[in-house]
Formats: C-alpha cells, structure tokens, sequence
C-alpha cells in the first residue's frame, strides 16, 4: 500500500478567478469555477446564487438573500444576450431552454425566501445552481490547453466523466475534471472503464482525513498495463488558478509556488486524489483516495496536501455513504456513467 505524507500548513493566497472570501467548499461550485470559460454575465450570476448558501449558514440573513436573488433576476433580464454570446452556436436552443428554466425557478424562490423557509430556500437554489452549471458547460469551446507529447501513451480525458460508485454501504456519484487534470483523470476513467476498481477493499481510513483504495491483489502496487507489462506511472499535474495549463512532475512547494491556489483544491468533502508512494510526485498508478475534509482539522486553503496531491474530481452525491466507509468495505462496481467519449487512448 502507499503511504501519503500528509501535512498542515499556512494560508494560501485567495485564488485568481474563484471568487475572494471564505473558501469554497462545495464540489459542484468548485467544478463550476473550474470550467475553462470566460463570461462575466454568467459567472456574476452563478455567485449570486452560491452566496444564498453563505447567506443561510450566517444567521439566515434573509435581507442579504433576497439582493442576492435580485441581483440573479436583473442579469437574467438584462445580460440575457451576453450570456449566450459565449454559448457554441449548437447549443444555442438548449442554452436558451435552460436560460428559461431558471427564470421560471426565480418567483419560487423568492416566495420561499418570504417565507424564511430555510430548506426550501436551499433546494431551489441547488437546483437553479445545477442549471446554471449546464448553462456554462454549454459555453466550453474546446479543449483549454494542449498536454505535452511525453504524456500521449497515457490515457487523456479532454473533458469530463462521471463515475457511479457501488459500494457495500451504498451509492456515491463522482464527476472527474479533465480540464483541470486531463492525464490524472483519463488514468482514472481508463481504469474505471477496464473494471479495475470493482470488488476491491479500501485499505486505508483515517476519520476527518483520507479513505484509500486502488490497490491491486498480489505484489503490485499500482496498475500493469497488460500490453507494456509494465506498471502504469502517472506524473503529478496540477492546475494553478490563473495558468493557462497544469505544471507536471513537481509539487507546487518545490517549484517555489507553495502559495497559489489549485483550480481544483483540498476544500470540500469528498475530493478525489491520487496517491503516491513516499515523496515520488510522479509515482501514482492506481491508487486514489477521497478527501474527508473536515474544517477543524484541515481548513480549506491551510494545509499542505494543496499542490502536492493531483485532485482530480469530487463527490457530487452519496456523501453521507462516504462517511460511513472504512478499511476492509469495499467498491462493488465503479461505472462511467457520463463522458466515456472524452476519454482519448494513449498513442503507441
């Protein structure tokens, strides 16, 4: 089994596109921010919605919900056209499907929010959330950057997938960036597609801090591609906020860059990351562990696991089964769900 060095440290710099304040700590806000996109209009939108979950955790503060959600009503009544400039002429009519959809969700919501009904408040933001999420994906022209030519005899996933995990205490449903980390999740998506996860048991759990698996039967520690024979090495790859494309091969600390934010950090609840052996960056294959990020311990943006681990996705659902896992359950089956047709095979 590989062992991770785990670590706390100081508070990293607030990140370039996300944006400033607390840190965030929802997966599905976390991917949204990190689709490759730039549309003001949209992104103005979708923090007015995220901010009502702020609003609700400090004291219900139902004066500043009800700004965010007129804020949210003006840019879709005046921003509509800018907002479908980004989106790729294909998806126009489905852009403006959703565009509809969530004007329709607004009077909903502030109804609830008159009513200071706190779950109800919460529910119809996620979902407006959701669409918008569809709103922007729609917006992603191609892919952002190109990966270096030493890495083509690896899997790539130039987009994103989603994976459905089956496991003996129930279900969790993860969605894998490619745009953030194309080689770390086309390893990933390979080997969930070749049933290489299925039956096996998580082998290392520590309560508020890591569930582990991906380790082989036998001697191996990682995977061995049966047509090289030879262990599969996965390259340490980081997307910095701010880069055009991910540094490779060096934690963020070595290179001199151990402030700046990932594009996908060790914030929220149920992150996926690579496992490594000992201080080997480029020393990942198979093993990956999710992240049970537990603010006390290990504060968002404050611990040293940010740029020396790939994250490579984030639990979207089954969180509360996640919780439950420990050392010797298992994963039952680990399916793709969504975005097989992203994932590029390696070149001989």
């Amino acid at each position: 089994m590989m062992i991770l060095s785990l670590g706390l440290s100081a508070a990293t710099k607030p990140a370039n596109i996300m944006p400033a304040g607390n840190p965030i700590t929802d997966g599905k806000a976390l991917l949204r921010y990190a689709l490759p996109i730039d549309n003001a209009p949209v992104r103005e939108l979708q923090g007015s919605l995220e901010d009502i979950a702020t609003q609700l955790r400090a004291n219900r503060r139902w004066g500043a919900i009800a700004g965010d959600v007129k804020r949210a009503s003006w840019i879709l009544r005046d921003k509509e056209p800018a907002i479908l400039a980004s989106v790729l002429e294909a998806k126009q009519a489905e852009a403006q499907a959703i565009l509809a959809k969530i004007k329709d969700g607004i009077a909903p919501l502030q109804a609830s929010i008159e009513a200071k009904d706190k779950e109800q408040t919460f529910q119809q933001r996620t979902e407006l959330l959701d669409l918008v999420g569809q709103l922007e994906e729609s917006m992603v022209q191609s892919f952002p950057f190109e990966v270096p030519a030493a890495y083509n005899n690896l899997p790539q996933l130039k987009g994103r997938a989603t994976i459905a995990f089956t496991t003996n205490k129930g279900k969790i449903t993860a969605v894998v960036d490619g745009y953030s980390a194309p080689v770390t999740a086309g390893n990933f998506v390979d080997l969930v597609q070749r049933g290489f996860y299925d039956g096996l048991p998580f082998t290392r759990s520590e309560e508020s801090y890591v569930l582990q698996i991906g380790d082989p039967p036998g001697e191996d520690v990682g995977f061995i591609d049966p047509q090289t024979k030879k262990y599969r090495a996965i390259p340490l790859e980081v997307l910095v906020q701010g880069d055009v494309e991910p540094t490779y091969e060096i934690t963020l600390e070595d290179a001199g860059r151990y402030k700046d934010q990932p594009v996908l950090p060790f914030s929220s609840y149920g992150a996926l990351a690579m496992a490594r052996p000992g201080e080997d960056p480029n020393g990942g294959s198979s093993q990956f562990f999710f992240f049970l990020f537990e603010p006390e311990l290990t504060p968002a943006g404050r611990n040293l696991l940010d740029g020396r681990y790939s994250v490579f996705g984030y639990v979207i659902e089954g969180k509360e089964v996640l919780e439950q896992l420990r050392a010797g359950d298992k994963i039952e089956s680990a399916k793709v769900t969504q975005g097989l047709d992203q994932l590029v095979e390696p070149v001989a």
